[in-house]
Order: C-alpha cells, then structure tokens, then sequence
C-alpha cells in the first residue's frame, strides 16, 4: 500500500466552503485495494457539528474537531460507511447517531456494535440548511445524499467517485480508469450502477439537479470544486436522456 494517499494533510480538517469542513484519512482495504477516507463536518447554525461518515481517528483529530465546535449529529450514509461509528458515538456520547437502512444489519454480520441511532428516513432537514434524500432503487445499496444550502455543496459518500489515477498505485489506476471513475468528471461506479432501477435512479438525480449545488465532496477521489451540476448532468446525461 501506497504510504500517501495524495490528500494530505491527513486528520485535519480543511475548509471547503462556508461552515464547512473535509477530513481526508488513511487509506483502507477494501476488495484488497487502497481505497482514500474522507469524512465531512458542518457546522449548524446552532453551533454543533454534523459529522458525514466518520474515518478513524486519533486524540489530535478529535480535538481539532471539537476546536470547531460540539459534535452533535454523526451519520453513517451508508451500508459500507459504517465502521469507524462506535468509535465516535463513545467518544461523543451526548450526539445523535443517524444510520441509513441496511447499515445495522451489515455492521451486526461483521460483528460491529452499533450504539444507540435512528434509521434515516426517505427524508431529513437538519436546522433548515441541510437537506438528506435517501436514494433507493437497488436492492444492493441505499446511501443517504446531502445539500449543505450555505455552501451549495453536494455531500456524497460512493454515489460519485472521482480518483486521480496519478495519486493511485498503478493497477489500481489502471481498473478506475477502465471504469471511468475518474477526475475531473467521476460517476458513480458501474457495479453500483448496474445494480439500480432506471427510473428510480433518474428521478433521485433529478432531486440533486434540482438543488443546483456549486460544489460536491465525495468520499473517494478528488473533490468538485466548481460547476457541480454540470458535472453531475454529464456524469449521468445518458440516462436523463431517456427521461
């Protein structure tokens, strides 16, 4: 495994819009290959902290989270964005944990022991400036999207991945590259793709066109800095096409 993962600094959060932060880790297995973790923090008008798919951490990490502010909200988006949870719901006990469907069920099959959390709903608001849209369609995944409406910014988990082949260990920039899941216009990826209703698929990107965002952070690959619904229109134009 490659020692850098091309985001560094790593464990540190790092401005990305307003009242908005990322948080690029290590890197993981999954599948054998090295896959970059990227977490999201934004910060409510409240004041606490909404954590988007938690990456480990260390004590340096968790202080300068809580340099930020209180966390109050930490989500799992997803069945494969789950594993670091326990860790964070110890450490902040006094948050509400939230789980999309399917990530109770995956984390008990590993045997991870998740705490106390409420399943998203097809919906949520969180203090009028972020919104969730559960995406569904597929009987293999369902992940939880998000529009932080101060920073115009798309929070995604693996609904878009975006890699730089240049920051990858050469097979495996190679077999992103072959599946087209690169920068500087990702997609979501063809297996995940694949195993999706067309239609149900089409009317969730419509929502995400819908809220017009500027930006989009994912959790894999090199963030949209720029022009984020356009990218996302191209990353899906085939399928709107057939609308």
């Amino acid at each position: 495994m490659r020692r850098t993962t091309g985001y560094e600094p790593l464990n540190v959060p790092k401005p990305f819009g307003t009242d908005l932060w990322i948080v690029d880790g290590p890197h993981i297995r999954f599948y054998g290959l090295p896959f970059s973790t990227r977490m999201t923090i934004v910060r409510l008008p409240s004041g606490g902290l909404w954590v988007h798919s938690p990456i480990r951490a260390d004590e340096a990490l968790f202080a300068a989270v809580e340099a930020l502010g209180p966390v109050t909200h930490i989500v799992a988006p997803n069945a494969i964005h789950y594993a670091a949870l326990p860790d964070w719901q110890a450490r902040y006990p006094q948050a509400k944990a939230w789980v999309a469907p399917g990530v109770r069920a995956r984390a008990a099959s590993r045997r991870v022991e998740i705490g106390p959390a409420e399943e998203l709903g097809l919906e949520a608001c969180w203090e009028g400036v972020l919104q969730g849209h559960l995406v569904t369609g597929s009987k293999v995944l369902q992940e939880m999207v998000f529009f932080h409406a101060p920073s115009r910014c798309l929070v995604l988990t693996d609904f878009i991945e975006n890699f730089d082949p240049a920051k990858l260990p050469w097979l495996m920039g190679k077999l992103v590259a072959l599946a087209g899941i690169v920068r500087p216009d990702g997609r979501m990826p063809p297996d995940m793709r694949a195993t999706f209703d067309k239609a149900a698929l089409r009317g969730h990107v419509e929502t995400m066109l819908s809220w017009q965002p500027e930006r989009a952070v994912m959790s894999h690959g090199e963030p949209w800095q720029s022009d984020a619904t356009a990218r996302l229109r191209r990353a899906f134009a085939r399928l709107l096409d057939q609308a």
